[in-house]
């Protein structure tokens, strides 16, 4: 099991569930921080006293702090470690549930999504033990979710929401496609891939589109 871990969850009461829960395992060795620049910087000087981290256990949302930050998401304190401690094996402990930012996180390198539900720290617990193993793991219900997430968002599409985000109608961007000999370029072939992708994404409208795109890194 693992000897040393940190925590990174802004809540004080889920903070220190996953703690006592990290506890009954047998992990002597337990960091609670409430802020991502926190953790990078634990993190960071932990590997420079050559006494590292081997698990972070972080949430995705934390409020915003009165102090300037690097870090305010625990995507781009995922991001930052990964690209420095490819080592760190990575839990996501987060009410996040949609599929499309999920795989972007498996994407970026972490080793266990868990969603925070009723069994969470049920799930929690058995993510810790399969990481421990070398295993990957997801909460069934993200794995179900993800097994019938049959859309795969491809250069097209990005092309596509780029346009989108720079203001360009679909009308304009059919025929901005065809000037540049990209298929498919009809306006009903747009008009169908921008549905297609807000139902994907749980977008009511294009504007929310573009926000969800930016959300998960899409754009």
């Amino acid at each position: 099991m693992y000897s040393k871990i940190i925590i990174a969850e802004d809540l004080a009461s889920i903070n220190e569930g996953i703690a006592q829960l990290s506890k009954k395992l047998g992990i002597s060795s337990i960091t609670q921080v409430q802020y991502c620049d926190e953790a990078y910087l634990k993190v960071k000087k932990a590997i420079n006293d050559k006494q590292p981290y081997e698990l972070l256990i972080t949430d995705l949302s934390f409020k915003a702090s009165h102090r300037e930050e690097n870090y305010t998401k625990g995507e781009e304190l995922i991001a930052a470690l990964k690209a420095k401690h490819t080592h760190l094996k990575i839990i996501v402990f987060s009410i996040e549930d949609r599929p499309t930012k999920i795989k972007n996180l498996m994407n970026m390198g972490i080793d266990a999504y868990v969603c925070k539900d009723r069994t969470g720290l049920k799930e929690l617990e058995e993510a810790i033990k399969e990481t421990w193993s070398g295993n990957i793991y997801l909460s069934p219900q993200i794995a179900n979710k993800m097994g019938n997430d049959q859309l795969e968002i491809d250069d097209f599409d990005i092309k596509l929401l780029n346009y989108l985000a720079e203001g360009y109608s679909q009308e304009e961007i059919s025929k901005l496609f065809k000037s540049k000999n990209i298929s498919p370029s009809s306006l009903s072939s747009i008009e169908k891939r921008v549905s297609r992708l807000k139902i994907h994404l749980g977008a009511k409208n294009t504007y929310q589109l573009i926000a969800l795109s930016k959300d998960i890194g899409l754009i």
